[in-house]
Parts: C-alpha cells; structure tokens; sequence
C-alpha cells in the first residue's frame, strides 16, 4: 500500500500543511512506519514526519543511532517541559543539500501515543530533542528555513531557487502527461 511512497521536497505545498491528529491505530499506520523507516534509512536520515511523505497526520519516526533496536515511532507528539536553547547544525531530507545553524532547546519532554495508540511519555537531553522539535515542527507545515537567521536565509538562496524551479518543472510535466492520458481516453476513474 505505501510502496509508491517517496520523500516529498520543497516547496511542495503539502511541507506546509499543518497535520491533523491520527484517531486509527491500525495496519495501515504501521505499515506506513514502517515504509517511512525504510525511506529514512535510504536518505540517510534520523528522523521524518508523515507529512514528509505526502501524509498530513500526526506521526514522525526517529532514529538518532541508526541501529534498529533504537528505532522509534511517536503519533500525535506533543513537547513541553523545554529548557534552554542551544545552536546546532541541521539538515532536513525535504530540503537536500541544505544545513542550517538551527536554535533549540537541549533538555525536552515529550508525550505520545505509539502504534497501539498507548501513551507514553519520554525526557530526553541531547540530539534527541532537536530531532524531535525538527520532526513536530513538519507537522507544523515549519520547515528550518522558517528557523534560519537571515544570513543562512541569504547564503541559501540559489539552493532554494534551484529546488523550486525543480519542482516547478515536475509539476509541469506532471500535468502534460495528465492531459496526454486524457487525450487517450483514459478518465479519470481508472487511475484510482
């Protein structure tokens, strides 16, 4: 079901979007997990949120190791308890190539639901945390560059133009291949 998955890049409009809270606990979240596992151990990453996939829920995935036994799944997050603030590097999978200078705080607790929608609550200090507040603010429709200073902002200026104008050009060819199926007699019907 969610092999066709892949990492969704900025600006695609769905990075924006502020996600709505999971209320079923099923096969399919799992699943979903655990493909967002897979797509995060092939982009070399720690952590991503549903919504970087193209899915507006309440879900990230974490995993600072990279050892299995230390992978983790936290729906409907919420963060409280922050203390302090801390500048660290950053990098985000939706925004390849891009690292960032990036203001969190050190020391966090968190409450979430895990795939059987039980509650559990974690305190954590370190490179967990930023993974954390990085991941909710996805869910947020937040992306580090809403978090950059402005000199970041400006050195990061082609980077982001390339990536729109990147995207700009898929969407356009998106939507000539959509019209050719049209041409051809295939309705809309079919492609569900």
């Amino acid at each position: 079901m969610h092999e066709e998955l892949k990492i969704i890049v900025y600006p695609d409009p769905r990075l924006r979007r502020v996600s709505k809270p999971v209320e079923a606990f099923d096969q399919n979240l799992s699943a979903l997990a655990q493909r967002m596992f897979e797509l995060m151990r092939e982009a070399r990453g720690v952590g991503l949120a549903a919504a970087q996939v193209g899915h507006n829920i309440r879900l990230f995935i974490a995993n600072p190791t990279g050892k299995p036994e230390d992978d983790r799944v936290y729906v409907n997050p919420e963060l409280f308890e922050a203390d302090g603030e801390e500048t660290g590097e950053e990098g985000c999978l939706s925004l390849p190539n891009l690292n960032a200078q990036i203001v969190r705080a050190p020391a966090v607790r968190m409450r979430a639901q895990d795939l059987a929608g039980k509650v559990f609550e974690q305190s954590e200090t370190g490179f967990l945390p930023r993974i954390w507040q990085h991941e909710l603010d996805h869910l947020n429709g937040i992306l580090i560059i809403d978090r950059m200073g402005p000199t970041a902002r400006m050195e990061s200026r082609k980077l982001l133009k390339e990536l729109e104008d990147r995207f700009a050009a898929e969407a356009a060819g998106t939507a000539v291949g959509a019209r050719a199926t049209r041409a051809a007699g295939v309705g809309a019907k079919s492609a569900m």
